[in-house]
């Protein structure tokens, strides 16, 4: 095994769901799921089977996954039952999933007061449920729950603890910090001791951020022999969350030199990656996020600005397009240009570097951006934005007015209901056309009196299914009267995935006009357009 490979194991849709005001559902599991298997992560943490509805759907119809392993998480055999015998184990191995992760105790304290059990037996549960899951899937790892605390209290029962995963066929035992209190040092010294008993090929490292050290622990588990990192998008997870791998994975590759499955081209996906999530969620980005916070690389104006342009290394310790993020003068931007262009090359737009419309683009991405609009999280509409600048977007059809009424009232049946009537005038082909239907929320019902005029035209759009719907306060001081955007995710039955996003002081406008541009994408996906010259 090439010692200098690390394997990178993300438990965003897991750790990171147990962050405060973080709730995924099926479609965003998925949805994230696919994203970091787009960038090469070795192993995708699903959830834990049979702990809640949510991670029950997401495993019952789990994405395709081709580059990464799904991983199913969950705990070792109960006390006083058999491998064989347990419904919670059961559960996990049941999922048919590439890989499994259990966790079990591994400070003596634990046993002793929250099991009561006789320690041998915590060391039995862990070997038992290592055997029984060997037989169900293709790679098993053991995650010692509180093992620096438990290597400090009992060294010889924690590394007991490991070693009865590993004797039986674990492929990784993970070494946990589960409280996310022990310092870099700490790790690094009980690292060297473990991968004298255990090689380091096969022990992972997963850390907290409670002291502010998960990635710098992290780092310092690998120089001293860990080969498995263990990490969340954005540092999601409880409390104060877990290690970043938007930071950990340019560190191991740019700075460190280790090989992993993210290659050059994912690594310059990252930014994209930590907003997608952000927006995903509903989140204001971190602006100093290490790498690719929008002011990683801000400079204000003066000497450093000075030196910057005689030697970028001055004060960028990385290009910032290795990681997809780029270089800010605050107050004269000189960065937008070459982010446009790198866009371009991700949506295999071939472009002259020296068109004459590149300047417009600019400009008039950076005016929607400044309205409101992020791009960032909407690749669909700034394609769209793109191709009309430099080119021609056909025009399918024309929204000439549309009414939306909401309808609050008791039924026939005494239940209070809600009700929502669109009605649509569009012009398409030149021939014009009124529709009107009803819809679950004035969204549904305005998609569904589209649908009505355009399916017969373009019956390309019959697979198109909303996936999810976001709407941000821009101005949230403005109270009822403020600035929102929506954000629509769509889909089709080929599973190919976009987002589209609109900006408005009324909500029906900004949901509009997202899902005008979701279906314009969708119909524009196979035709050829022509860049003006």
């Amino acid at each position: 095994m090439n010692d200098n490979r690390i394997y990178l194991f993300d438990t965003t849709l897991r750790d990171g769901a147990q962050t405060q005001g973080v709730d995924f559902n099926p479609a965003d599991k998925d949805f994230i799921a696919r994203e970091l298997d787009s960038i090469g992560i070795d192993y995708i943490e699903g959830g834990w089977p049979g702990a809640n509805p949510t991670d029950d759907a997401f495993f019952g119809s789990p994405p395709k996954l081709k580059r990464a392993r799904l991983t199913a998480f969950g705990m070792t055999r109960r006390p006083g039952r058999s491998a064989e015998n347990d419904p919670g184990l059961s559960a996990i191995l049941n999922v048919k999933t590439d890989a499994v992760c259990m966790v079990g105790k591994a400070w003596d304290f634990h046993v002793d007061v929250a099991l009561g059990i006789e320690l041998q037996e915590n060391i039995n549960m862990i070997s038992d449920s290592v055997i029984a899951a060997k037989t169900k899937t293709a790679e098993v790892m053991y995650d010692a729950e509180h093992f620096f605390d438990g290597y400090k209290s009992n060294p010889e029962f924690a590394i007991s603890c490991l070693k009865a995963a590993y004797d039986n066929g674990a492929r990784w035992v993970v070494l946990c910090d589960t409280n996310g209190g022990t310092l870099p040092h700490e790790v690094s010294g009980i690292v060297k001791q473990v991968c004298t008993y255990i090689p380091g090929s096969h022990v992972g490292i997963h850390a907290h951020n409670d002291t502010g050290n998960a990635v710098a622990n992290s780092l310092a588990a690998v120089m001293a022999g860990v080969r498995q990192v263990q990490g969340t998008l954005n540092g999601l997870g409880e409390r104060c969350g877990n290690a970043n791998l938007i930071s950990l994975i340019p560190s191991l590759i740019l700075k460190m030199g280790f090989e992993t499955n993210v290659k050059s081209d994912d690594v310059a996906r990252l930014t994209h990656l930590s907003r997608m999530l952000n927006e995903r969620l509903n989140q204001v980005p971190d602006r100093s996020a290490p790498y690719v916070g929008e002011s990683a690389f801000a400079h204000k104006g003066g000497l450093h600005v000075s030196a910057i342009e005689k030697d970028t290394r001055t004060y960028e310790h990385i290009d910032p397009g290795l990681v997809g993020n780029h270089r800010h003068i605050v107050v004269s931007d000189q960065s937008g240009r070459s982010n446009i262009l790198a866009r371009f090359r991700e949506i295999g737009l071939e472009i002259d570097p020296k068109h004459p419309k590149i300047e417009r683009l600019v400009e008039l991405v950076k005016e929607q951006e400044f309205a409101g609009y992020a791009y960032d999280g909407a690749e669909a509409s700034f394609e769209l934005l793109a191709r009309r600048t430099l080119g021609s977007v056909p025009e399918y059809f024309t929204c000439n007015s549309f009414r939306v009424i909401d309808e609050r009232r008791w039924n026939a049946k005494e239940e209070l209901i809600t009700l929502s009537e669109a009605t649509v005038k569009l012009v398409v082909e030149k021939e014009p056309f009124m529709a009107v239907a009803e819809g679950n929320g004035p969204v549904n019902a305005l998609d569904a009196a589209l649908r009505k005029v355009l399916l017969p035209k373009y019956p390309e759009i019959q697979n198109l299914r909303l996936v999810d719907y976001k709407v941000r306060i821009l101005t949230p001081g403005d109270g009822t009267r403020a600035i929102t955007r929506v954000m629509i995710e769509s889909a089709d039955s080929e599973d190919h995935h976009w987002t589209t996003v609109g900006v408005s002081a009324n909500i029906i406008d900004a949901s509009y006009n997202a899902l005008r541009d979701s279906l314009v994408y969708k119909l524009s996906r196979n035709v050829m357009f022509k860049i003006a010259n």
